[in-house]
């Protein structure tokens, strides 16, 4: 996925190498709340959590934290108006902020909230603020409902955050301001290659999972397309899921029926396919001429997924390579089906060897590895490399650079479209932090970019809604080369919002999705 973690650029908060989980739940919420405020990321810190607990407290501690973490900035200015002088010891504002968690948001009961909050003070050696402690948290069991309708008038952003979507999304910042603090649904995606979206949901409906078919509809108007599949609107379908199921409670997941991803985020795949069957219609007309007696067409494919970690948008696509012979291998011609391609090289890049197991891993389960394709005689091969896409050369030592007949990068970004799933982000993030990211973004494109052959195609993905990262990122691109071409999305998107280039979707939409960019771009010439 990105190359970038969740964690900050910054220096000015160290991560605490180590992470003590002991003590009562909210305690140990406590300090995790401490060491992700401390630059350590909430993906680092919640399973150590979660282990250190019985099974019966694991629920609680969980809903706690992501609560705390998503209306963070709002309880922090509801203390900030609550307190007669200001409060400058970060574990006591965190373990106050705890109990406003508890009192405002999770309906327990006044007596537990306050008791327990004031114990957890006592615990982590803060037992001198225990009255300020109490007398906040009394102040506010009082008249909770007045309490939790100041905190939800406002955001819960960083300011900087907040005035920069107020200046990208003016017509949507209220909705976003409120869409942000919620929790996101959980999307499937089934795994085609074994199973169809429509049997998967039967098997979710034997299994007792409640689940609504999702389809999103894409379009886009490619150059000199000649072949009806590519040119045709595209049909993605996914899972939305009623409620949040762990994984090991969905029929089939460990032997890879499905996988979790969000269904904005199923895009990707479905897009840059359609875009390299184009690629290949136009090259198998021009080269026409050029099939041999056989009527063999003996020729490779090579496409690129950057910053592929973890490996569900690489798996997704293997899923369309694999269930799709009839359009990528074979061509009509003359109403007789005929050999397009022989083989498709598939290489993926991450510059975090951790992160290159994970796509090892997810493609192990989705019977996708390299030695799963070769079993069942696919003509795909694949190659994942452990490098850093802003100087990575897919050529080597070879002569010529134009390597790729599609990219797909999923781009470093901010992540600001998933603060929902990670509501750590607006506390890690940084205004620097975006200039940062746009900075490594151009980096990867402009050396991307040249190892892309003519007439193929680039996807640029990022899960932020920030522009300077997205469209901008696109214009800034395209004045740099003449031999670029933005390709336009057609009237048949049923997502996101048309932009300059691309479209964006929000995290705000009826379906639920995260907010992703999306921009494919076309190299007309060398």
């Amino acid at each position: 996925m990105r190359q970038t973690s969740t964690a900050p650029r910054n220096n000015k908060l160290k991560p605490s190498s180590n992470l003590i989980m002991n003590g009562s739940v909210r305690v140990r919420v406590i300090r995790t709340l401490m060491a992700i405020q401390n630059g350590q990321s909430l993906a680092s810190v919640l399973d150590p959590l979660l282990n250190s607990l019985h099974d019966g407290d694991r629920g609680f501690a969980h809903t706690l934290l992501l609560t705390a973490l998503r209306q963070w900035y709002a309880l922090e200015r509801l203390l900030d108006s609550l307190a007669d002088n200001p409060i400058d010891e970060k574990e006591v504002r965190t373990t106050i902020q705890v109990g406003l968690t508890q009192l405002l948001y999770l309906q327990v009961a006044d007596h537990a909230a306050i008791h327990e909050t004031v114990e957890a003070a006592k615990e982590i050696e803060f037992a001198h603020a225990t009255g300020l402690i109490n007398a906040i948290l009394r102040k506010v069991a009082k008249n909770p409902s007045k309490f939790r309708k100041k905190c939800d008038k406002k955001h819960s952003l960083p300011n900087w955050l907040a005035y920069q979507l107020k200046q990208d999304w003016s017509e949507q910042y209220d909705d976003l301001m409120q869409g942000l603090r919620q929790p996101a649904p959980m999307f499937l995606r089934a795994n085609t290659a074994m199973t169809s979206v429509e049997g998967y949901q039967q098997a979710l409906d034997g299994a007792e999972v409640d689940a609504d078919l999702v389809e999103l509809t894409s379009g886009f108007n490619l150059p000199n397309s000649l072949d009806t599949a590519a040119a045709s609107p595209i049909s993605t379908k996914g899972l939305r899921l009623h409620q949040s199921t762990a994984v090991n409670a969905l029929p089939q997941f460990a032997h890879g029926a499905a996988s979790v991803q969000d269904m904005h985020a199923q895009l990707a795949a479905p897009l840059i396919h359609s875009a390299l069957l184009n690629k290949l219609s136009v090259k198998n007309d021009e080269a026409a001429d050029d099939i041999d007696s056989n009527n063999t067409n003996n020729s490779e494919i090579r496409i690129l997924d950057a910053c592929a970690a973890p490996g569900g948008k690489l798996a997704h696509w293997l899923e369309l390579i694999s269930s799709d012979e009839s359009s990528l291998f074979h061509v009509k011609q003359d109403g007789e089906s005929v050999p397009r391609v022989l083989k498709v090289k598939i290489t993926a890049i991450d510059n975090e060897a951790p992160r290159i197991e994970r796509i090892y891993d997810n493609l192990q389960r989705l019977s996708f590895s390299q030695h799963d394709l070769q079993q069942a005689e696919k003509n795909i091969e694949l190659d994942i490399v452990c490098a850093d896409a802003t100087t990575w050369q897919g050529a080597g030592k070879k002569k010529s650079k134009l390597v790729f007949d599609a990219i797909l990068l999923d781009s470093p970004c901010t992540a600001t479209g998933v603060i929902r799933r990670h509501p750590d982000i607006s506390i890690l993030r940084t205004e620097e932090d975006v200039e940062q990211t746009a900075l490594l973004q151009a980096d990867i494109l402009h050396n991307l970019w040249p190892q892309l052959k003519v007439g193929g195609y680039l996807l640029y993905v990022t899960c932020s809604i920030l522009k300077q990262e997205n469209v901008e990122q696109m214009q800034d691109f395209m004045t740099h080369y003449s031999n670029v071409e933005a390709i336009e999305f057609s009237d048949e998107c049923n997502w996101g919002i048309e932009q300059a280039i691309g479209r964006q979707c929000l995290p705000i939409d009826s379906l639920g999705g995260d907010g992703f960019y999306y921009a494919l771009l076309h190299k007309t010439a060398e």
